[in-house]
């Protein structure tokens, strides 16, 4: 049985950027000591996306191959299929996003209760600066995975996590428990599962993507990236709330509680994503 949709409002979340002395936040939302005394001007705007569809399309690992994937559901670009390219999906600027500038595709393994796939509430689809340096606005075309579909034990929750959120308003911000399981979530302050899945921050600066759709980016370590991946781009990191009640199953298309992962297909407008980017994670303070 499907869940009801929520509602949201609001287009694109602006958020203040804020200044960071001798603390960086990192991907894992905890603290750790900046070792140089440098400041970094830390920076954030949000993109709400509705759930737009399901199906056993991957255009990442099975391109032009429909139906060979576990189940997916998918955000944003509302043509996304087994045989979508970057190209195709700034063409089919539909989107289930409330930035219209945004085409992207953003796709996550299907939520099953009891066996049935759950409709999600929305994805939030935050991108962060984590970085000392200037980030540039992502390539055309990039595509990328994070996390891991075959994992059958925890994965780092600097990758991904599950907790329970509040999708809508202030409340979307709040820091929640993070856990390796889907736990069960109620109450008024945090009533809905999150899944959150944390992208990496640093660009090889050459392909658009890799055999593994993973090594061609790299996580940033205390606000810098490595040298094999000197170009600093956002660090996107996507939430999807559901809306579910205690079952006695629970599990990703993917395999179990230990499987989550996302996919991105940046069809951004470059112009619209440029601005975003300076304005919001470049802003310089003062």
């Amino acid at each position: 049985m499907r869940t009801n949709r929520i509602q949201g409002h609001g287009a694109i979340g602006l958020v203040l950027a804020v200044t960071v002395v001798l603390v960086l936040v990192v991907q894992t939302g905890s603290t750790a000591a900046a070792t140089d005394g440098r400041e970094i001007t830390m920076g954030r705007f949000v993109v709400r996306c509705e759930f737009s569809h399901r199906s056993q399309d991957d255009p990442i690992v099975f391109p032009r191959q429909p139906g060979r994937s576990h189940d997916h559901t998918f955000f944003g670009n509302r043509s996304t299929n087994a045989s979508s390219t970057p190209a195709s999906l700034r063409e089919h600027g539909r989107t289930s996003c409330r930035e219209r500038g945004d085409r992207s595709a953003y796709w996550v393994p299907t939520l099953f209760v009891d066996g049935r796939a759950v409709e999600p509430l929305r994805l939030v689809a935050h991108y962060f600066r984590r970085t000392y340096e200037r980030v540039e606005a992502f390539p055309a075309g990039l595509k990328m995975i994070a996390g891991d579909a075959n994992a059958r034990s925890a994965q780092s929750q600097r990758v991904t996590s599950w907790g329970c959120g509040a999708p809508f308003g202030p409340k979307s911000f709040l820091l929640v428990k993070r856990s390796s399981t889907i736990p069960t979530c109620s109450g008024a302050r945090l009533p809905y599962l999150r899944l959150q899945v944390n992208f990496p921050g640093c660009w090889d600066g050459r392909r658009l993507d890799s055999q593994d759709h993973q090594s061609h980016m790299a996580y940033a370590s205390k606000g810098v990236c490595p040298r094999t991946h000197p170009v600093e781009v956002p660090a996107l990191t996507l939430f999807v709330y559901y809306e579910v009640s205690s079952a006695a199953s629970r599990e990703l298309a993917s395999g179990g509680h230990f499987s989550g992962h996302a996919d991105f297909v940046n069809a951004w407008n470059p112009v619209k994503l440029g601005q975003r980017v300076d304005g919001y994670l470049n802003r310089p303070i003062g």
